[in-house]
């Protein structure tokens, strides 16, 4: 398989941060607008008729294109399991700025969760020390039947708990389904990246480049329930950003021709960069609860809404 070129990797990876910054804008601008609008029911495209009129959610938009032009060039140049621990910084920029949006000073505990969840995913993909061939990539190999029904299932196990759930169970299930989305998505960007870099045209001669036109609008839509289902950005978001990379460094490694260090080294130290993720997910969802408690919410302290 090619190895990475430096000149690749200079243009990929400023790509991915800055995408990473204008993701983490767009989250904090449409989290806050989703607060001005009526509560809609999941999936209805109504929310989103009714955020159009909102500035700082269509700030959040033109924010949202911006990252994900970006995600493009970086995955265009650079492997998954390369641009994805890039990616997840996103969740430490839309605390600092849902925290300057909302004119609060930043919680302590909620930076200190965010941090530990960023660190656990960051060391839980560079320690699978990355490698893969763009031709690799682009053949995209044969489809992974079993990974297609599990991501499948989880989503679906997101959205039934979303339905039926309250409260902090019900956001967090709304998160499940969006990461899965997400990453689903991501993975067939990395696709559809590396045939435009070949030919601005090949894209549209194949499927993937539909199905992202299909799962990434669900995705976003979800994702602007969850916003608004949830009183705090964060814990949500970090549930998003763990899967969204996860999910797509699943389909780079069994789908793609991307691999991963599997030695036992390498496995024991992502077994606990896995712990300092759900610790840091724990520490959010828990923070969030009592913040709620404290000031009266009933959507997370009494399973509102």
């Amino acid at each position: 398989m090619a190895v990475q070129t430096g000149a690749s990797l200079l243009l990929a990876v400023p790509a991915a941060v800055v995408g990473a910054a204008c993701m983490g804008l767009a989250s904090a601008a449409q989290a806050r607008a989703t607060k001005e609008v009526a509560v809609s029911r999941i999936l209805d495209p109504g929310l989103l008729r009714g955020l159009a009129h909102r500035p700082l959610w269509l700030i959040g938009m033109i924010a949202t294109g911006a990252g994900l032009a970006l995600q493009l060039v970086a995955l265009a140049f650079a492997p998954l399991l390369i641009v994805q621990p890039l990616l997840i910084t996103s969740l430490m920029f839309a605390g600092v700025f849902s925290s300057r949006l909302e004119r609060r000073s930043r919680d302590a505990v909620m930076a200190a969760g965010s941090l530990i969840c960023v660190a656990g995913l960051a060391s839980f993909l560079l320690m699978a020390r990355p490698s893969g061939g763009e031709e690799a990539q682009a053949a995209a190999g044969t489809e992974p039947f079993a990974l297609a029904v599990a991501l499948t299932v989880l989503t679906l196990i997101g959205l039934l708990v979303s339905v039926l759930a309250r409260g902090s169970a019900r956001v967090l299930g709304l998160a499940v389904a969006t990461g899965v989305l997400y990453g689903v998505t991501a993975g067939l960007m990395k696709i559809v990246a590396v045939q435009a870099r070949a030919d601005l045209t090949e894209p549209f001669r194949h499927w993937t480049l539909y199905l992202v036109c299909l799962v990434g609008p669900l995705g976003f839509l979800l994702s602007q329930n969850t916003f608004q289902q949830g009183r705090f950005l964060t814990p949500a978001l970090a549930v998003i950003t763990a899967l969204d990379p996860l999910v797509g460094v699943a389909m780079g490694v069994w789908w793609m021709g991307e691999t991963a260090d599997t030695s036992p080294a390498a496995l024991v130290g992502e077994a606990v960069a896995g712990a300092m993720i759900i610790i840091g997910i724990v520490l959010l969802s828990g923070r969030a609860t009592r913040l709620a408690r404290q000031t009266g919410d009933p959507v997370l302290s009494e399973g509102g809404r």
